[in-house]
């Protein structure tokens, strides 16, 4: 605390709990991306919206950047703090505020764990339907900050969807609530949506109110053996015409490698070059449904194998396949493209990038798993054991580029649902137009006047 910007900050707020050991700087300084090394100036983990303000004050006068932190399971550089920041840490801002019977509303914390946010919302007989696989360690504001999708997204949208109402702090240290849980409101701009996918650029997310909805009908879960990429969007409009379906996502064989050697459990006796879970309503009909379907792909050739789940615990080892490759690849540090298109794009885009990092990836393993219903791809690069960390980014950089290009051809994005971040910057104008970003920094300019809010986020000042 030798620093007189912490003196100063320590003075404003005593209570104000501040890390400023190495160990804590590293695990704080960064998110999943692991490509910079964390430099931040301390680690702030406040307990109420009064100290968030204080914060965002301080750093005016002190002229110092603030990352807010919230899980930090981003996968874009979004969280990190390279360049002497102060990290705003949310994770003892974890509560459950308020409850709202009639109106099918939770008021959380931006803290709060999505899987908490679930628990809570069951509680009272409810759910929050948006879920992916890091449910446990990312946070609601971090969700909302990138707009996060997850694997429901075909049933229940994005992120954006279910946020009825936003407390935030912005780059002034005023706070601004905006929503405010109403379900019509046409009275000017709603500033609610321009804070979901601001990536804390734009404010400090301190609260957040959610919608939640009726516990989804009872499910089963199947994975069914696909032999070629071809066949993925005629499998998925078969059973979307036949079946309710709650989830639809594909990994390919080099996926089911690494998460078996992590651990899981074969499926098939056979191996086979894709994969598919899918979830959908369950009851007779929609078994007698699935039977129909299953055996329609069959008889095309778009399916070679497959397995129903036949119980909950079964279920939940067919999603591990799933769910589980992230985690697998994680020792490997892969370089990740998180990108997406409109789902009628989605096989003409598939068939070309295929085709390019078949060609431009020769020497690399590349690791494919997505959300096919709804356009969303994760493409995983594994670096090989003799190259070089630097000179691997540089090539996996290269061919991002070509993606991009790629990307823009087929009206696509090269961020899904991860935000920006500093990864994907140089590649933004694929995705926006240069009258966009100009006016996405006309808005950080009015909320954020001296630059302080995730600096360097998204796009440079």
């Amino acid at each position: 605390m030798t620093d007189p910007r912490l003196a100063a900050l320590e003075q404003t707020l005593p209570d104000l709990r501040l890390l400023t050991d190495a160990a804590d700087l590293e695990h704080y300084g960064r998110d999943w991306t692991r490509r910079w090394t964390p430099a931040p100036l301390a680690i702030a983990l406040p307990t109420t919206v009064e100290q968030v303000q204080a914060i965002v004050r301080w750093a005016r006068e002190a002229g110092v950047g603030l990352v807010p932190s919230g899980g930090r399971t981003g996968l874009s550089g979004g969280a990190v703090a390279a360049n002497g920041e102060l990290v705003l840490s949310l994770e003892r801002m974890n509560r459950a505020l308020a409850f709202d019977p009639i109106d099918r509303c939770l008021t959380v914390q931006a803290g709060m764990a999505l899987e908490a946010v679930h628990n809570a919302a069951r509680e009272h007989g409810l759910e929050y339907p948006v879920d992916f696989a890091s449910r446990g360690s990312c946070t609601i504001g971090g969700n909302i900050a990138t707009n996060a999708g997850g694997i429901r997204v075909i049933r229940y949208g994005n992120t954006r969807e279910w946020v009825a109402g936003l407390k935030v702090v912005d780059g002034r240290g005023e706070v601004i609530e905006v929503g405010r849980g109403l379900v019509k409101n046409s009275s000017g701009y709603d500033l609610r949506h321009l804070m979901v996918a601001s990536e804390g650029t734009l404010g400090i997310i301190v609260e957040a109110t959610l919608r939640l909805t009726d516990p989804p009908p009872p499910t089963s879960v199947m994975l069914l053996a696909l032999p070629d990429f071809g066949a993925l969007m005629q499998v998925f409009a078969a059973l979307r015409a036949r079946l309710q379906l709650e989830a639809f996502e594909f990994f390919t064989d080099r996926a089911l490698h690494h998460v078996l050697a992590h651990g899981a459990h074969k499926p098939f006796e056979d191996s086979h070059p894709y994969y598919v879970v899918v979830e959908f309503a369950a009851g007779e009909a929609g078994e007698a449904a699935v039977m129909a379907a299953f055996e329609h792909c069959v008889g095309e050739g778009w399916v070679l194998d497959g397995v129903i789940s036949q119980s909950q615990a079964q279920a939940a080892q067919l999603w591990r396949l799933r769910e589980g490759i992230t985690e697998s690849l994680a020792p490997y540090v892969p370089y990740k493209n998180d990108v997406s298109v409109r789902v009628s794009a989605m096989p003409a885009f598939l068939a070309e990038t295929q085709a390019l990092l078949a060609r431009e990836y020769p020497q690399f393993e590349v690791v494919w798993f997505g959300h096919i219903g709804d356009g969303n791809l994760h493409i995983n690069v594994l670096k090989p054991a003799d190259m070089a960390q630097a000179d691997f980014v540089s090539e996996c950089e290269r061919v991002t580029k070509l993606l991009a290009e790629a990307l823009q051809r087929h009206g696509g994005s090269i961020s899904a649902e991860h935000g920006i971040g500093l990864v994907k910057k140089p590649y933004l104008s694929s995705t926006r137009s240069a009258a966009e970003i100009e006016l996405m920094r006309g808005i950080r300019r009015v909320l954020d006047p001296d630059g302080l809010m995730n600096p360097g986020k998204l796009f440079d000042p």
